[in-house]
């Protein structure tokens, strides 16, 4: 078995998990989620490092040949180190994705005067990781960042319907236009706020698009394992979904069911 491995610190990244188990149900796939040290949004970058290091080594001694860090927090302040330094010495051959530049990638299509505000957790907005890719390919685009520090905890208490949550998303949406009033476009750039869309959409001025990762992190996933049949052919197709966790079994599957709409089994390991 050689699964495609998917990385958060937390249950955000089974929003992408979903994506994929969507577009591409015949591969397999295993799911860590490092629960027991989240949330990463507030860590230093040498810890976000060394707990995705961790979790990466884990999946490949699990059999992954490709991991995908399922986290914008691990993808803005792990993904280049662990690429950089440590593939080449653990396997060159083995590879491991992030989320932040495919979905970067779109943008340039999809704005229309350049001006993008970016909703995402302390530790992201920190990194200037969005600022920073958006520079390389787009150097005219205008980026506002916003620290959206209770967006997470709604999802994950299971307040992301309540009327407690309206408060917190329209005060962000309003600061951020406040700072940059031609924004027409909105990056969601966690991936738990999927699960506040319809709550964002309800704030939002209607001529800005919003971006949700999921679906466009799975059309980069499709094209990258199109375009690398040699890491293609490793990846084992039996549709089989596996479930890791390193906090309780009974936790993660209970909060895995807001997340994925549908109960499922995981296994503690220890990192």
């Amino acid at each position: 078995m050689s699964p495609i491995g998917v990385f958060d610190s937390g249950y955000g990244g089974l929003t992408i998990l979903n994506q994929f188990t969507q577009l591409l149900p015949e591969y397999d796939y295993i799911y860590l989620g490092d629960n027991a040290r989240a949330p990463y949004g507030n860590r230093s970058f040498d810890i976000v490092y060394e707990f995705t290091l961790q979790a990466v080594c884990k999946l490949f001694e699990m059999g992954c040949e490709l991991v995908i860090l399922g986290c914008n927090t691990a993808s803005a302040k792990a993904l280049r180190t662990i690429q950089q330094k440590d593939l080449p010495l653990i396997d060159p051959n083995k590879r491991v994705l992030g989320i932040i530049r495919p979905t970067v990638e779109v943008l340039g299509n999809i704005t229309r005067n350049g001006h993008v505000g970016i909703f995402a957790t302390e530790g992201t907005i920190q990194s200037d990781s969005y600022a920073i890719e958006l520079s390389k390919m787009y150097p005219e685009m205008k980026v506002t960042g916003e620290i959206c520090s209770m967006w997470v905890p709604l999802v994950e208490n299971k307040e992301f319907r309540s009327e407690g949550a309206d408060y917190f998303i329209q005060k962000n949406i309003n600061h951020i236009l406040s700072v940059d009033s031609q924004i027409d476009t909105f990056v969601l750039g966690c991936t738990h706020y999927p699960l506040l869309l319809e709550k964002i959409r309800k704030f939002t001025p209607s001529n800005i698009t919003i971006v949700s990762q999921g679906e466009i992190v799975a059309n980069s996933l499709c094209s990258y394992l199109q375009r690398h049949p040699e890491m293609e052919t490793k990846c084992t197709k039996n549709g089989t979904r596996q479930f890791f966790t390193t906090e309780s079994e009974t936790k993660f599957s209970d909060s895995a069911e807001i997340f994925l709409g549908r109960k499922i089994s995981a296994k503690r390991i220890i990192l």
